[in-house]
């Protein structure tokens, strides 16, 4: 039995059940609405009433785990004899990594016999998610901590992240896009297809006329780019769209005979910058 503990965070929307099939721990992120001062749980409010409640135009705003909560987490284990790798939210979306850094520096000093390694995944959503799967697997093989952190970082590069939106003003509210693209790409009915590049940031590739044509857009990604198109492990994530998720599912699966799709749900924290109607699929590619 491996002596070291696989933990996460919820911006890798993987289910709980899915977690604690793999074995890994997850530490929720957190999020406030604008006509209220609590602070919410990832996912805590069903998601189709969150979804609901931002088409209604209600705002929520996220907010990164902090130290003291990553201390909190890490801590029992180093206390049970174990060892701690982290898989964290990418450094160019949030600053969670970055505290988990710190978290793990201070108790290291408390723990010198210990190890604690932290990785960022310069990914989000899905392919965060895509890439935790694959190195639990890797890990309940029997991998070591070293040799599990390894895998996930030789793996980081070839998790390719590509979405697109149904609603252009959730990125203009980010800052992502500007106030003219989103009033001109609403009026056109652009939806534009995005991309998490090398260092973690979003990236608009391109532009598609309607829904139908940025859900081909998608296919087109995957045929152009996967490493094994008949045989790779698919993620695509949705935010209260599934006939959409279903859609795309079912066009690669025409083309290439695909059968381990998993079709998942877009958590609020990613969902509160993406909004409703965000369609996205995450695989292994030749490059991100």
């Amino acid at each position: 039995m491996n002596n070291f503990t696989l933990y996460t965070d919820s911006a890798c929307d993987l289910k709980q059940d899915l977690l604690e099939e793999l074995d890994v721990k997850c530490i929720s992120m957190t999020f406030t609405l604008s006509d209220s001062e609590k602070i919410y749980a990832d996912n805590e409010i069903p998601l189709n009433e969150f979804y609901g409640m931002m088409r209604d135009g209600t705002a929520a705003k996220t907010a990164a785990i902090n130290t003291e909560r990553f201390k909190e987490a890490f801590e029992p284990e180093l206390k049970a004899g174990k060892d701690v790798l982290y898989l964290g939210f990418s450094s160019g979306l949030s600053t969670t990594y970055n505290c988990s850094k710190i978290a793990a520096d201070e108790l290291l000093e408390k723990y010198p016999d210990r190890k604690i390694i932290t990785v960022d995944t310069l990914a989000a959503s899905g392919g965060f998610g895509l890439l935790v799967y694959l190195t639990a697997q890797h890990r309940n093989k029997g991998a070591d901590i070293e040799h599990t952190a390894k895998y996930a970082m030789d793996k980081i590069r070839h998790i390719s992240h590509w979405f697109t939106v149904d609603d252009l003003v959730y990125l203009k509210r980010g800052g992502r896009i500007s106030p003219t693209v989103a009033f001109v790409g609403g009026l056109l009915g652009i939806k534009p297809v995005l991309h998490t590049d090398n260092e973690g940031h979003l990236v608009n590739v391109s532009k598609a006329r309607g829904r139908k044509a940025s859900i081909t857009a998608l296919a087109d990604r995957y045929t152009e780019t996967a490493v094994d198109p008949s045989k790779g492990t698919v993620f695509i994530c949705q935010a209260d769209c599934k006939d959409d998720a279903k859609e795309l599912a079912g066009l690669l699966k025409r083309r290439h005979r695909i059968t381990t799709i998993k079709i998942m749900d877009i958590g609020s924290v990613i969902g509160a910058h993406s909004g409703p109607g965000t369609l996205a699929l995450f695989f292994v590619g030749k490059e991100r």
